[in-house]
């Protein structure tokens, strides 16, 4: 007996049980098989003593993940000189203790942080298809489609206490310092999410502050409008997060999606930018979580970043 089309029931059986087989390899193995990432950036100034800087971004907490927070918890053993967050903490409107809880051992050292939309609001379940059809159109975020409209509204106030209380700066669109022991001065110039266009550039205009010894552009989401201003105005390192490195790839072939403007060639990790005759280098991660109503990874494990900061050639 065959199927419908003439396609042998053995073979729609296969087909079948192969498809479960790498759902559930992507929501249950992968999703789950945190990774640091390491990447050596040289963009300090000659002399200086190489810097340490932990990236985390798109946590997208839900209740119950033990694992991912005992993971988050043990990046302290990093020791890094500060933490850069890039934003999208939540994806549960009672995720904060469990992000406090998870980001604890962390906000014993310096850092900034940004916020992404998921901070501001929960997520909503979506057809993964619409990203394909929003790459193909050309609409990303709010960049080009109707305001959200029906959210859940997150607890980001109490996010942004803690991360206030504990020393880190946060960098909504404004511009922020830490002082490192041995008295290194880092200059950072963030934005709010581009995705959701809460970014206001004209804010922090103005380029790298010259009596800082690095300064350093932060943004959640690494809209191609973000990465020319600051390149532009000539900061050496940019910060970002939002993209999920592509979340589900294409084995040998890389990630179909950003879910910005960004090009799929920089979906995640080191690459550089131009813009007005500057090149800046840009860092995006990957991100160490999903959207609760897509817990799924495939080729694209889940990360955090170490970032060695040396000196120029």
């Amino acid at each position: 007996m065959r199927a419908r089309y003439g396609i042998p029931l053995k073979t729609t059986a296969a087909i079948t049980a192969i498809g479960a087989a790498g759902i559930a390899y992507a929501a249950g193995i992968e999703a789950r098989s945190f990774r640091l990432r390491r990447v050596t950036v040289p963009v300090l100034p000659r002399g200086a003593r190489p810097l340490r800087v932990l990236q985390v971004s798109d946590i997208h907490m839900v209740g119950g993940q033990r694992k991912k927070r005992a993971w988050l918890q043990s990046l302290a053993g990093l020791r890094p000189d500060f933490v850069v967050n890039t934003g999208d903490n939540l994806s549960d409107t009672e995720g904060v203790p469990e992000v406090l809880d998870a980001l604890g051992p962390l906000m014993e050292f310096p850092g900034v942080y940004v916020f992404g939309s998921n901070d501001y609001y929960g997520p909503r379940l979506r057809n993964p298809a619409r990203y394909l059809l929003e790459k193909v159109q050309g609409k990303h975020g709010l960049n080009g489609n109707p305001p959200a409209v029906g959210v859940v509204h997150n607890p980001w106030e109490e996010l942004r206490d803690a991360f206030d209380t504990a020393g880190w700066v946060g960098l909504s669109n404004t511009r922020g310092r830490l002082k490192l022991e041995g008295g290194f001065e880092l200059a950072f110039t963030g934005l709010d999410d581009p995705h959701i266009k809460r970014d206001r550039y004209e804010k922090v205009a103005g380029g790298p502050e010259k009596d800082a010894d690095l300064s350093i552009a932060v943004v959640h989401a690494p809209y191609l409008r973000s990465l020319d201003a600051f390149t532009a105005d000539g900061y050496p390192l940019i910060l970002a997060g939002h993209t999920h490195g592509g979340q589900l790839c294409v084995p040998f072939y890389g990630a179909l999606v950003t879910n910005c403007d960004l090009d799929t060639d920089r979906v995640k990790g080191l690459s550089t930018h131009e813009s007005a005759g500057n090149r800046a280098y840009l860092h995006v991660s990957a991100g160490c979580g999903t959207n609760r109503y897509t817990p799924v990874r495939f080729a694209c494990p889940p990360e955090a970043t170490l970032l060695t900061l040396t000196p120029r050639a």
